[in-house]
């Protein structure tokens, strides 16, 4: 296994077109006025990022199965192992601002999802079973044992499938904002990218990342401003390759179907995460899951968006600080009485 190490020069930025396309897409989103009214209450300023000098994290790629994938990973032997996959319209480095903490605590890989991020990787990897199959590869690449794992939004129905499919040494589980049941309650960014043959091809053939990362930006925030290290790897991510990323909706229906029924048989602690004023994947769909997984709890972070890992960073690192530090134990216990 070789390592390749990344650069990530020149930054990319939104253009006017951009912004432009984006605006146009929010006045079809019925859920954008009323995310609009708690940015407002929560004092936002799109032009302020909230993090200016953001921690870079030290990417590299590696080739699974003839697939190259970007990676990283902060080596701390001695201490707990954390799995984190990556989000959709980001990357692994929308956890920059969470990862000098979660380092210092931790022995952490992140990846981003084949076909996604900086990923390489096409229509083959678009259903949940297709990443969940992908995590098995990746464990067994780097021969890591006993990991917890730490899965948002597309990542989440990933670590479902392979939790439910496979035998594993999984500790724990932090899943949340993300689709796993079916049927799903979802936002009008789901319903079109999900089930819409006009929106999967106008996004898929006319609308370009820039405008991708735009719109995933109004829905997903109401407190986080990203700043120009994180836009630009966005960008960069999916410049030229939405087509392929569209797939993924495409196939959400049947996607959905195939994690749906391993809900219940997933024994490991669980904890879910959701937040409260997520628009794209409502937070009905967390409490419907956390009623029947077996062994499972559901935080709801207040004043939050979808993209909870960075809306309420501060207290999502510490959630998830505790959650692998130990909280999980007691969900242990708990299902031993």
């Amino acid at each position: 296994m070789t390592a390749v190490k990344e650069n990530n020069l020149p930054l990319r930025k939104r253009s006017l077109l951009d912004r432009f396309y984006a605006s146009f897409l929010m006045t079809f989103t019925r859920e954008y006025d009323q995310l609009e009214q708690i940015r407002r209450k929560n004092n936002y300023n799109k032009n302020i990022p909230s993090v200016a000098e953001p921690t870079i994290i030290d990417t590299n790629y590696v080739e699974i199965k003839g697939v190259k994938i970007r990676y990283a990973h902060h080596h701390n032997p001695d201490k707990e192992t954390l799995i984190m996959l990556s989000p959709l319209p980001q990357s692994i480095i929308a956890y920059s601002p969470i990862w000098k903490k979660v380092t210092e605590q931790f022995n952490v890989y992140a990846y981003d999802l084949p076909g996604f991020g900086r990923s390489e990787g096409g229509k083959e990897f678009m259903t949940f079973k297709a990443q969940g199959e992908f995590l098995k590869d990746f464990i067994e690449t780097f021969e890591i044992s006993e990991p917890h794992i730490m899965a948002p939004d597309i990542g989440m129905p990933s670590a479902i499938y392979y939790t439910g499919t496979f035998e594993n040494d999984v500790k724990s589980l932090m899943i949340g904002d993300g689709p796993a049941i079916d049927p799903s309650t979802n936002g009008s960014i789901i319903e079109k990218l999900g089930f819409s043959n006009f929106w999967q091809f106008l996004i898929g053939n006319f609308v370009g990342a820039g405008a991708f990362v735009e719109v995933g930006n109004r829905v997903g925030y109401v407190n986080y401003v990203p700043n120009e290290y994180e836009i630009s790897d966005y960008i960069k991510s999916y410049d030229g390759r939405l087509k392929s990323s569209i797939e993924w909706f495409k196939r959400y229906p049947e996607s959905l179907a195939s994690v749906n029924p391993l809900l219940e048989k997933i024994e490991i602690p669980t904890l879910l995460f959701w937040g409260e004023n997520d628009q794209i994947l409502p937070v009905d769909n967390g409490e419907r899951i956390n009623e029947r997984m077996q062994n499972s709890t559901l935080q709801v972070i207040e004043n939050c968006g979808h993209f909870s890992y960075q809306d309420q960073h501060e207290k999502f690192s510490d959630l998830l600080n505790n959650w692998v530090g130990g909280d999980y134990k007691k969900m242990t216990r708990e299902s031993q009485i």
